[in-house]
């Protein structure tokens, strides 16, 4: 199944947003694509081959970005339990997705909630 050329492109820029942000790298665990920071999930990237829908995960704690994400179209509390510790699945193939912009602020935000306080010094450049 083909993915969407625009979710495609989406995605690739929120992976390369969050693989440069300080101290992260990128595993794949369950056979899917998570960054993480000091050994924790920032963000679930999933996998970009077509066998199942384009989308991220991240954790929100920010109720306006948490309620803005909900919001979007088909985006839903993320599975396994993690829903109730704020983290919302966005899917990227739909016509109304959110744009990488904003899609690069929300993986910000789950960042600064895992990441370290000297990483997001460093982020912030102090």
């Amino acid at each position: 199944m083909a993915v969407p050329r625009n979710a495609l492109k989406k995605w690739e820029k929120v992976r390369a947003f969050a693989l440069g942000l300080p101290g992260a790298v990128e595993e794949f665990p369950w056979g899917e694509s998570v960054a993480k920071v000091n050994k924790k999930v920032f963000v679930f990237l999933g996998v970009e081959d077509g066998s199942y829908p384009l989308g991220v995960t991240v954790k929100l704690k920010d109720e306006t970005a948490h309620a803005h994400a909900l919001a979007c179209p088909g985006a839903e509390p993320a599975g396994y339990g993690l829903g109730k510790a704020g983290w919302v699945s966005i899917p990227l193939e739909q016509q109304d997705a959110p744009a990488a912009e904003v899609l690069c602020d929300w993986v910000e935000e789950s960042y600064r909630v895992i990441a370290p306080k000297r990483l997001i010094a460093e982020l912030d450049g102090s």
